[in-house]
């Protein structure tokens, strides 16, 4: 059937339409046998169609990324004009209000990509700042529309926004053929912030958070949560957390009320944060803080003597591709292998995964086979995922991304 709209139109494979009915909202190069005669602009609304001409949906094009098409829409009604974005970001707002407490809305996601359909957006709060990374060139050519509303949407609801920051300084920008940068966004009518930095509080902990420099938007969010369930487990106890890097982890388990903490981190510039939020919540007495490759780190401490009670394992992201996600998977085994080891039994470890090409059922295995080695059996105390401001869309795999597991040593 054909739209009243005069949008260009792309013609996919049977696996294509299967794709696309399947809920997942992307159109892959590969997928299109038809497109237009002349080459729509990059970033521009096209529609979708079968074989048979059946409308599949509209969405961003994108020329230079393999992901040809990013669908938006589903409905061949749909006016892509500003009151449609501003119900799309309403709803998302609306959401994180429904899904989280009225401090946790002070340091959280407001937009999640492809979970909240606004394709390549990503848009992380801390107190009175925004901070923003545009993914795809369709939803980069919207951001003097989309950025304003956003803030106005906020500020109608009672909330206080200073400025907006984009952290475009992603690799993934290059593949959208996007220059990659970072910045202030000109928001209509107020004044650029002066710094570059901001203080937050989550689950009662304070950090400074440089969001001109720090990874990502500046602070991992998607753990909230999970260093909450951490933060009631810790009291008593002493803690290794492994990979710390700005000490979101420990510093839950010292205010949790453990004997002490040892932050450990490859990075001395990110152990150097960590300290710094420590001094911030007055818990520097009861954390000490290691500058080491938990790799070397953890079989030295079956030679030297395990004085931890309590190991937290939250590494970076050992694969960025589908191809070397069983690469990782050893990687993710031996630091596991070496911790449940290491634990004297009662302990307890939590352990994480936040690549979702490592996925649930891989990673699972991996942890059955590393207790398998070890000579431990496991107790499971959670299984966890990503806070809900993070929210998983099903029958799109990248959006659920992060395992999070809880177990006492038996």
């Amino acid at each position: 059937m054909k739209t009243e709209r005069s949008y260009p139109r792309y013609t996919v494979t049977p696996k294509g339409e299967a794709w696309l009915k399947g809920g997942h909202p992307w159109v892959y190069e590969d997928e299109i046998i038809q497109a237009p005669d002349q080459t729509p602009e990059n970033g521009s609304l096209v529609d979708v169609v079968s074989g048979k001409g059946r409308y599949l949906g509209t969405g961003f094009l994108s020329l230079h990324s393999k992901i040809r098409v990013r669908l938006l829409s589903r409905n061949a009604n749909d006016r892509f004009d500003p009151d449609f974005w501003e119900r799309r970001l309403r709803y998302a707002w609306e959401y994180r209000k429904a899904v989280l407490g009225q401090e946790d809305l002070q340091a959280c996601r407001l937009v999640f990509g492809e979970a909240d359909q606004l394709p390549g957006l990503t848009v992380d709060r801390f107190g009175e700042i925004l901070v923003a990374q545009t993914l795809s060139y369709g939803m980069d050519r919207l951001k003097s529309l989309i950025f304003p509303l956003l803030v106005r949407i906020l500020e109608e609801g009672g909330q206080t926004i200073s400025g907006l920051y984009e952290r475009n300084d992603e690799a993934l920008r290059d593949k959208e053929g996007l220059e990659q940068y970072k910045g202030w966004f000109a928001l209509p009518g107020r004044p650029t912030p002066a710094q570059t930095w901001t203080q937050i509080r989550e689950n009662g902990v304070l950090y400074r958070v440089d969001f001109e420099n720090g990874q990502k938007t500046g602070f991992f969010l998607d753990q909230k949560f999970n260093r909450r369930a951490v933060a009631h487990l810790a009291r008593g106890r002493r803690v290794l957390d492994c990979f710390t890097h700005t000490g979101s982890f420990a510093l839950n388990a010292a205010l949790g009320g453990a004997e002490h903490v040892t932050a450990v981190d490859v990075s001395e510039t990110a152990l150097e944060t960590a300290r710094a939020n420590a001094r911030l919540n007055g818990l520097e007495d009861r954390m000490d803080f290691l500058a080491a490759d938990v790799f070397d780190l953890l079989p030295r401490l079956e030679t030297e003597g395990c004085p931890y009670d309590f190991i937290i394992l939250d590494p970076p992201a050992f694969t960025k591709a589908r191809k070397t996600a069983r690469n990782a998977l050893r990687g993710y085994k031996e630091i596991n292998y070496r911790a449940m080891k290491l634990l004297p039994r009662g302990g307890y470890l939590a352990t994480a995964s936040c690549s979702h090409f490592a996925t649930e059922e891989m990673f699972v295995k991996m942890l059955h086979e590393a207790a398998r080695d070890a000579g431990r059996q496991l107790r499971q105390i959670e299984a966890r995922q990503q806070a809900a401001d993070h929210p998983i869309l099903w029958n799109v795999e990248e959006t659920a991304y992060l395992k999070f597991y809880l177990f006492q040593v038996i």
